[in-house]
């Protein structure tokens, strides 16, 4: 019926099929008449593993659909595509390179993958005694003033992920012998910029510059930018270069080029994508937010993860089924977007993060087979910290004519861990924990079970804009305490279900030639923004009007 693999297996149509008929029927079925049938529903949809628990009772299935579901993904040989993933083949098969991310988390003397883990952690160590270094107030700027004010500047993957982990580790924080503040630039246009610089002083500012391919257009103008403030500021004479830049990139002759000094050159491999990228040195950032002990922590969390994913049976496996509930929902319900909602406020960037990660992924339409997709891949992927989210689009989420699926996010503990001992008012706090999580209950329950959630007394005289379909599908994910260890483990967990969900598709989820062919087109209209070039004649109508306008040659 349709062709998934490049290698198809006899019995793929027939589960494809069977889970077509499952969607007319189960699939129509209303959350409150499945919990009704199965009063265990969620000792039967729930896993814990380690920190996170994992359940997803609310979605439209039963145990059939779960059964099909697995007889899909082993007819498309995902357990042999995790092995190809977990070695060092070439599975990006576009750019011909493999994909070993899950080696940037390794132990140090992994026996399976030495010689990997010994390159990794040949690098991480020169990383953590940089981070040791400044923590110790012994990194100083040009001028011998030590540093205190660290700036990353990188795009997509060299941004979003340090960013999004800093901030959700805030709490984790190392005392360092000066104060210490990240920054993040990104924007190309300036503005982040120029109002980060009036905030700082040269003399005791240290910026990262991070960038895979170090030829980033965005990042290196940034770049350009602030070595020309420093200049300014402390004069082009002092050692400016090798006392306020590091770099992280696959390209140490680049940086050389550059200007950066061997010895705060950090390195990557090709076989580590840029959104996959916050575990090896691009997450400086994050080692010197939490410190060398916390982000081993967090690469602790990730490779458990790892582990899991590899070993688990697949029923109760969380990336898998993570993966097979998305393509469900996707590919049999026709739901096309989908909605994370932590209800913490540390993970004010996850959903930011998380739509580079799905939709960098797996938003393509050619299968490994160089066919056209035969499915609809990735949904549209957005979302908000949950309180904040309930007075913006909740009111689509209960009674607008989409459907959504949701992951909800949140930790069990706050405020009574050994950090928080030197705030006063923690039992207010802990009481505050407790509302968000109440709500956080509230928001699933009544997507799921609709009029059946409110009470059925006033049912009756409520008019109908007062009243609540229901049947919208959402998963609940609890950690224990959002610590390095379980930020790292539910990192990983999206990042394997995003692979669980390629392989269904048949498609490569390491590349993004999207991405890079408007990065390519961009630079060539650069220079006749700049005034190099005048001719306009292959343009289309419309870029050849507003670059007439921008550059004042008209009025529109």
């Amino acid at each position: 019926m349709m062709n998934l693999h490049p290698f198809p297996k006899k019995d793929a149509g027939s589960a494809i099929s069977h889970l077509a008929d499952l969607s007319e029927s189960v699939g129509q079925k209303h959350l409150n008449a499945l919990f009704a049938e199965d009063p265990q529903r969620f000792g039967h949809f729930s896993i814990q593993f380690d920190e996170i628990i994992f359940d997803c009772s609310k979605q439209r299935i039963d145990q059939s659909v779960i059964r099909a579901l697995l007889d899909l993904v082993k007819a498309r040989d995902l357990d042999a595509w995790i092995k190809r993933l977990f070695s060092e083949e070439k599975i990006n098969y576009t750019e011909q390179r493999a994909a070993m991310h899950w080696a940037l988390r390794l132990p140090q003397n992994d026996a399976q993958h030495p010689e990997l883990a010994r390159q990794v952690h040949a690098q991480s160590e020169r990383m953590y005694a940089l981070v040791e270094k400044i923590h110790a107030g012994q990194c100083r700027g040009a001028t011998g003033e030590v540093i205190q004010d660290v700036v990353n500047i990188g795009v997509g993957g060299s941004d979003l992920g340090p960013l999004m982990v800093s901030h959700a580790l805030s709490d984790f924080k190392v005392n360092t012998a000066k104060p210490l503040k990240m920054h993040f630039v990104s924007t190309m246009d300036g503005t982040q910029l120029s109002d980060l610089l009036h905030q700082l002083r040269p003399e005791t500012t240290l910026f990262i510059i991070s960038s895979k391919s170090f030829g980033t257009i965005d990042t290196l103008s940034n770049a350009q930018t602030v070595r020309l403030w420093l200049e300014k500021a402390l004069g082009q004479e002092l050692p400016i270069l090798k006392h306020h830049f590091i770099g992280v990139s696959t390209k140490p002759e680049k940086m050389a080029a550059w200007g950066i000094a061997p010895e705060n050159q950090f390195l990557l491999w090709d076989w580590v994508g840029g959104r996959y990228s916050l575990w090896s040195c691009i997450g400086l950032p994050i080692a010197l937010t939490v410190g060398a002990a916390g982000f081993k922590q967090f690469l602790a969390g990730a490779h458990a993860l790892d582990q899991h994913f590899q070993h688990a049976p697949f029923e109760k496996n969380i990336p898998v089924l993570m993966g097979l509930l998305g393509a469900w929902n996707n590919n049999f319900l026709d739901i096309q977007t989908h909605a994370v909602l932590p209800y913490d406020g540390r993970l004010k960037y996850f959903a930011s993060y998380l739509q580079q990660l799905e939709m960098e992924s797996n938003g393509k339409s050619i299968q490994r087979s160089g066919e056209k997709a035969a499915w609809d891949t990735c949904p549209i992927v957005w979302g908000e910290v949950g309180p904040n989210a309930q007075h913006a689009f909740y009111q689509l989420l209960h009674q607008g004519t989409h459907s959504v699926s949701c992951d909800f996010i949140a930790p069990v503990r706050r405020y009574n861990s050994r950090q928080f001992t030197y705030v006063d008012n923690a039992d207010a706090l802990i009481e505050q924990h407790h509302l968000a999580l109440s709500n956080c209950l509230a928001q699933s329950r009544l997507l799921a079970f609709g009029n059946q959630a409110l009470d059925q007394s006033e049912l009756e005289s409520l008019p109908e804009y007062k009243k609540y379909a229901g049947n919208q599908p959402s998963t609940t994910i609890l950690l224990q305490e959002l610590n390095p260890y379980s930020l790292g483990m539910l990192i990983a967990m999206y990042e394997h279900k995003v692979f669980v969900q390629s392989v269904l598709w048949n498609i490569n989820p390491f590349d993004q030639w999207g991405v890079e062919k408007g990065k390519e087109i961009a630079n060539q209209l650069l220079p006749i923004l700049n005034g190099a070039q005048t001719d306009l004649s292959r343009l289309d109508a419309s870029t050849q009007g507003l670059i007439r306008i921008l550059l004042g040659k008209t009025d529109g």
